[in-house]
């Protein structure tokens, strides 16, 4: 189940479940829509893949399967060390 991260991990904008800003990667590395088509290109820093948009998980499964609260960030999109 995706964890619906709370923010964009390089400029660390707030990213609610419903947005529809919210693009991730494979291994869920989550950005905004501004970083991924600007600085970022299009692909995760840390792992090279593309972003997409993230799903949006439906308000009444958000009760019972709620989105992560853990904040990642890292200025600039600086890789992340795997």
């Amino acid at each position: 189940m995706l964890q619906l991260r709370p923010n964009c991990e390089c400029c660390n904008t707030d990213l609610p479940p419903d947005s529809t800003h919210a693009m991730i990667c494979t291994f869920e590395c989550t950005f905004c829509r501004e970083c991924t088509e600007g600085a970022l290109q299009g692909r995760c820093p840390n792992c090279g893949g593309e972003l997409l948009q993230r799903p949006r998980r439906p308000a009444a499964a958000l009760a019972k399967y709620p989105a992560s609260t853990q904040r990642i960030y890292k200025p600039r999109g600086e890789p992340a060390s795997r």
